[in-house]
Protein backbone atom coordinates (compact mmCIF):
# COMPACT_ATOMS: atom_id res chain seq x y z
CA UNK A 1 0.00 0.00 0.00
CA UNK A 2 2.93 2.29 0.77
CA UNK A 3 4.38 2.41 -2.74
CA UNK A 4 1.26 3.27 -4.57
CA UNK A 5 0.35 6.53 -5.58
CA UNK A 6 -1.80 9.73 -4.63
CA UNK A 7 -4.04 10.63 -6.31
CA UNK A 8 -5.05 14.17 -7.50
CA UNK A 9 -7.90 15.67 -9.38
CA UNK A 10 -9.00 19.50 -10.21
CA UNK A 11 -10.53 21.10 -13.37
CA UNK A 12 -7.22 22.30 -15.07
CA UNK A 13 -4.06 23.29 -14.31
CA UNK A 14 -4.33 24.26 -11.18
CA UNK A 15 -4.45 21.47 -8.92
CA UNK A 16 -0.47 21.39 -10.59
CA UNK A 17 0.00 24.14 -7.74
CA UNK A 18 -0.74 21.55 -5.33
CA UNK A 19 1.05 18.75 -7.01
CA UNK A 20 4.04 20.46 -6.83
CA UNK A 21 3.98 21.66 -3.40
CA UNK A 22 3.45 17.34 -2.41
CA UNK A 23 6.74 16.85 -4.23
CA UNK A 24 8.71 19.40 -2.59
CA UNK A 25 7.18 17.79 0.80
CA UNK A 26 7.07 14.47 0.14
CA UNK A 27 9.77 13.53 -2.68
CA UNK A 28 9.36 10.05 -2.05
CA UNK A 29 5.85 9.29 -3.46
CA UNK A 30 4.23 9.10 -6.71
CA UNK A 31 1.19 11.24 -8.41
CA UNK A 32 -1.41 10.14 -10.31
CA UNK A 33 -3.01 13.47 -11.64
CA UNK A 34 -6.10 13.71 -13.84
CA UNK A 35 -7.22 17.38 -15.20
CA UNK A 36 -10.43 17.49 -16.39
CA UNK A 37 -9.95 19.86 -18.93
CA UNK A 38 -13.11 18.93 -21.04
CA UNK A 39 -15.53 20.39 -18.13
CA UNK A 40 -13.20 23.72 -16.98
CA UNK A 41 -14.09 25.40 -15.36
CA UNK A 42 -15.89 23.99 -12.23
CA UNK A 43 -16.89 27.02 -10.82
CA UNK A 44 -19.49 27.90 -13.47
CA UNK A 45 -21.24 24.50 -13.31
CA UNK A 46 -24.34 22.88 -11.18
CA UNK A 47 -23.67 21.04 -7.95
CA UNK A 48 -24.89 18.21 -9.34
CA UNK A 49 -22.27 18.22 -12.42
CA UNK A 50 -19.56 18.89 -10.24
CA UNK A 51 -20.62 15.64 -7.97
CA UNK A 52 -20.59 13.68 -11.12
CA UNK A 53 -17.45 14.65 -12.66
CA UNK A 54 -15.62 14.01 -8.93
CA UNK A 55 -16.75 10.76 -8.67
CA UNK A 56 -16.22 9.68 -12.04
CA UNK A 57 -12.76 10.56 -12.00
CA UNK A 58 -12.44 9.38 -8.03
CA UNK A 59 -13.71 5.80 -9.64
CA UNK A 60 -10.97 6.58 -11.91
CA UNK A 61 -8.43 7.37 -9.32
CA UNK A 62 -8.99 4.26 -7.11
CA UNK A 63 -9.23 2.16 -10.21
CA UNK A 64 -5.56 3.13 -10.73
CA UNK A 65 -4.41 1.99 -7.20
CA UNK A 66 -4.54 5.65 -5.78
CA UNK A 67 -3.41 5.30 -1.67
CA UNK A 68 -5.39 8.03 -1.27
CA UNK A 69 -7.37 10.75 -3.18
CA UNK A 70 -6.84 14.60 -2.87
CA UNK A 71 -9.42 16.71 -4.11
CA UNK A 72 -7.26 19.75 -5.48
CA UNK A 73 -10.04 21.85 -6.50
CA UNK A 74 -12.31 24.19 -4.24
CA UNK A 75 -15.23 23.95 -6.47
CA UNK A 76 -15.33 20.49 -6.12
CA UNK A 77 -14.55 20.22 -2.27
CA UNK A 78 -16.78 22.72 -1.50
CA UNK A 79 -19.65 20.66 -4.06
CA UNK A 80 -18.86 17.24 -3.63
CA UNK A 81 -16.22 16.34 -0.88
CA UNK A 82 -19.20 15.20 1.46
CA UNK A 83 -20.95 12.71 -1.47
CA UNK A 84 -17.36 11.76 -1.99
CA UNK A 85 -16.74 10.61 1.65
CA UNK A 86 -19.96 8.82 1.68
CA UNK A 87 -19.94 6.95 -1.04
CA UNK A 88 -15.73 6.29 -0.71
CA UNK A 89 -14.92 7.13 2.06
CA UNK A 90 -14.16 3.53 3.91
CA UNK A 91 -12.42 2.29 0.56
CA UNK A 92 -9.85 5.13 0.15
CA UNK A 93 -8.40 7.69 2.42
CA UNK A 94 -9.94 11.37 1.12
CA UNK A 95 -8.49 15.02 1.15
CA UNK A 96 -10.25 18.39 0.30
CA UNK A 97 -8.82 21.37 0.27
CA UNK A 98 -10.51 23.64 2.04
CA UNK A 99 -10.57 21.81 5.83
CA UNK A 100 -6.65 21.91 6.04
CA UNK A 101 -6.91 26.03 5.22
CA UNK A 102 -9.90 26.32 7.53
CA UNK A 103 -7.76 24.42 10.57
CA UNK A 104 -4.47 26.76 9.52
CA UNK A 105 -5.98 30.08 9.90
CA UNK A 106 -8.07 28.84 13.22
CA UNK A 107 -4.60 29.09 14.92
CA UNK A 108 -4.34 32.79 14.04
CA UNK A 109 -5.71 36.05 15.26
CA UNK A 110 -7.23 37.61 12.18
CA UNK A 111 -10.03 40.13 12.66
CA UNK A 112 -11.33 40.30 8.65
CA UNK A 113 -10.63 37.45 6.24
CA UNK A 114 -10.85 37.82 2.57
CA UNK A 115 -11.99 34.96 0.28
CA UNK A 116 -11.88 35.05 -3.39
CA UNK A 117 -12.86 32.08 -5.97
CA UNK A 118 -15.19 30.93 -8.14
CA UNK A 119 -18.82 31.37 -8.59
CA UNK A 120 -19.35 27.90 -7.03
CA UNK A 121 -17.01 28.23 -4.12
CA UNK A 122 -18.15 31.21 -3.26
CA UNK A 123 -22.08 30.76 -3.35
CA UNK A 124 -21.62 27.48 -1.46
CA UNK A 125 -20.39 29.84 1.63
CA UNK A 126 -18.07 27.00 2.77
CA UNK A 127 -15.22 29.22 3.75
CA UNK A 128 -17.42 31.55 5.72
CA UNK A 129 -19.32 28.50 7.45
CA UNK A 130 -16.36 26.55 8.78
CA UNK A 131 -14.11 29.60 9.58
CA UNK A 132 -16.62 31.44 12.14
CA UNK A 133 -17.34 28.36 13.37
CA UNK A 134 -13.68 27.96 14.49
CA UNK A 135 -13.70 31.05 15.48
CA UNK A 136 -16.98 33.53 16.12
CA UNK A 137 -14.76 36.86 16.52
CA UNK A 138 -13.33 37.03 12.69
CA UNK A 139 -15.34 38.83 9.75
CA UNK A 140 -15.30 36.98 6.61
CA UNK A 141 -16.20 38.54 2.96
CA UNK A 142 -16.25 36.88 -0.14
CA UNK A 143 -15.37 37.52 -3.32
CA UNK A 144 -16.18 35.79 -7.04
CA UNK A 145 -13.69 36.42 -9.26
CA UNK A 146 -14.96 34.19 -12.30
CA UNK A 147 -12.66 35.38 -15.25
CA UNK A 148 -9.37 34.06 -13.32
CA UNK A 149 -9.77 30.48 -14.23
CA UNK A 150 -9.99 30.85 -17.23
CA UNK A 151 -7.56 34.00 -18.03
CA UNK A 152 -4.78 31.42 -16.24
CA UNK A 153 -6.34 28.26 -18.56
CA UNK A 154 -5.78 30.43 -21.55
CA UNK A 155 -2.18 31.59 -20.84
CA UNK A 156 -3.11 34.91 -19.94
CA UNK A 157 -0.38 35.25 -16.71
CA UNK A 158 2.07 38.11 -15.97
CA UNK A 159 0.67 40.61 -18.24
CA UNK A 160 -0.76 43.70 -18.68
CA UNK A 161 -4.67 41.98 -19.33
CA UNK A 162 -4.08 39.86 -16.30
CA UNK A 163 -2.75 42.66 -14.31
CA UNK A 164 -5.76 44.81 -14.94
CA UNK A 165 -8.45 41.61 -14.59
CA UNK A 166 -6.62 41.09 -11.08
CA UNK A 167 -6.64 45.07 -10.33
CA UNK A 168 -10.24 45.52 -11.35
CA UNK A 169 -11.41 42.35 -8.58
CA UNK A 170 -9.16 43.08 -5.73
CA UNK A 171 -10.17 46.90 -5.91
CA UNK A 172 -13.51 45.74 -4.58
CA UNK A 173 -14.98 47.91 -1.56
CA UNK A 174 -15.59 44.53 0.05
CA UNK A 175 -12.01 43.59 0.28
CA UNK A 176 -11.25 46.79 1.99
CA UNK A 177 -9.19 46.39 5.32
CA UNK A 178 -8.56 42.56 5.28
CA UNK A 179 -5.33 41.49 6.85
CA UNK A 180 -5.24 38.05 4.82
CA UNK A 181 -6.92 36.54 1.88
CA UNK A 182 -7.68 32.78 0.77
CA UNK A 183 -6.89 31.94 -2.71
CA UNK A 184 -10.17 29.78 -2.74
CA UNK A 185 -9.06 28.24 -6.00
CA UNK A 186 -5.70 26.14 -6.67
CA UNK A 187 -5.11 28.09 -10.19
CA UNK A 188 -4.97 31.21 -8.25
CA UNK A 189 -1.17 30.88 -6.82
CA UNK A 190 0.23 30.50 -10.35
CA UNK A 191 -0.98 34.94 -9.97
CA UNK A 192 -0.08 34.40 -6.15
CA UNK A 193 2.98 37.68 -6.87
CA UNK A 194 1.17 39.59 -8.76
CA UNK A 195 -2.04 39.54 -6.12
CA UNK A 196 0.29 40.20 -3.28
CA UNK A 197 2.15 43.14 -5.53
CA UNK A 198 -1.66 45.09 -5.28
CA UNK A 199 -2.34 45.31 -2.01
CA UNK A 200 2.08 46.11 -1.51
CA UNK A 201 2.44 42.26 0.19
CA UNK A 202 0.91 43.94 3.39
CA UNK A 203 -2.37 41.23 3.29
CA UNK A 204 -0.88 38.01 4.15
CA UNK A 205 -2.35 35.68 1.00
CA UNK A 206 -2.99 32.21 1.98
CA UNK A 207 -1.97 29.61 -0.21
CA UNK A 208 -3.70 26.23 -0.04
CA UNK A 209 -1.14 24.10 -1.80
CA UNK A 210 1.79 24.05 1.14
CA UNK A 211 -0.81 23.78 3.62
CA UNK A 212 -2.81 21.18 2.36
CA UNK A 213 0.47 19.18 1.52
CA UNK A 214 1.52 18.66 4.80
CA UNK A 215 -1.84 17.79 6.17
CA UNK A 216 -1.87 15.22 3.45
CA UNK A 217 2.10 14.50 5.00
CA UNK A 218 0.05 13.95 8.77
CA UNK A 219 -2.62 11.61 7.19
CA UNK A 220 -0.22 8.92 5.45
CA UNK A 221 2.33 8.97 8.91
CA UNK A 222 -1.06 7.98 10.69
CA UNK A 223 -1.83 5.31 8.21
CA UNK A 224 1.51 4.30 8.08
CA UNK A 225 1.20 5.03 4.33
CA UNK A 226 4.14 7.10 3.61
CA UNK A 227 6.66 5.41 0.88
CA UNK A 228 9.60 4.35 2.22
CA UNK A 229 11.18 3.99 -1.32
CA UNK A 230 12.40 5.99 -3.93
CA UNK A 231 8.94 7.73 -5.96
CA UNK A 232 8.19 5.50 -8.97
CA UNK A 233 6.99 7.60 -12.29
CA UNK A 234 4.43 9.95 -11.92
CA UNK A 235 1.41 10.27 -14.54
CA UNK A 236 -0.83 12.85 -15.99
CA UNK A 237 -3.58 12.01 -17.20
CA UNK A 238 -6.28 14.94 -18.84
CA UNK A 239 -9.91 14.73 -20.58
CA UNK A 240 -8.96 16.44 -23.78
CA UNK A 241 -5.19 17.46 -24.11
CA UNK A 242 -4.18 21.33 -24.16
CA UNK A 243 -0.96 22.45 -24.87
CA UNK A 244 -1.06 24.90 -22.65
CA UNK A 245 -1.57 22.09 -19.75
CA UNK A 246 1.26 20.08 -20.57
CA UNK A 247 3.55 23.58 -20.54
CA UNK A 248 2.75 24.21 -17.60
CA UNK A 249 3.21 20.79 -16.06
CA UNK A 250 7.06 20.86 -17.32
CA UNK A 251 6.88 24.39 -15.22
CA UNK A 252 6.11 23.65 -12.19
CA UNK A 253 8.26 19.66 -12.46
CA UNK A 254 11.20 21.41 -14.87
CA UNK A 255 10.98 17.95 -17.21
CA UNK A 256 8.95 16.10 -19.34
CA UNK A 257 5.57 14.55 -18.07
CA UNK A 258 4.00 11.26 -18.62
CA UNK A 259 0.90 12.89 -20.55
CA UNK A 260 -1.95 10.76 -21.39
CA UNK A 261 -5.16 11.67 -22.38
CA UNK A 262 -7.95 9.39 -21.05
CA UNK A 263 -12.12 9.70 -22.22
CA UNK A 264 -13.65 8.38 -18.66
CA UNK A 265 -17.09 9.75 -19.77
CA UNK A 266 -17.89 7.46 -22.38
Amino acid sequence: MREKPIGIFDSGVGGLTVAHAIKQILPGESLIYFGDTAHLPYGDKSEESIRYYSEKITEFLIGHNSKAVLIACNSASASAYDHLKDKFGGKIILLDVIDPVVEFLSGRNFGRIGVIGTKRTISSGTYEHKIMKKSSKTTVVSLATPLLVPMIEEGFIFDDISNAIIRTYLSNPLLSEIEALILGCTHYPIIKNQISKYFNFSVEVVDSARIVSLALKEVLERNNLLNPSAAGQDIFYVSDYTDYFERIARMFFERDINLQKADIWT
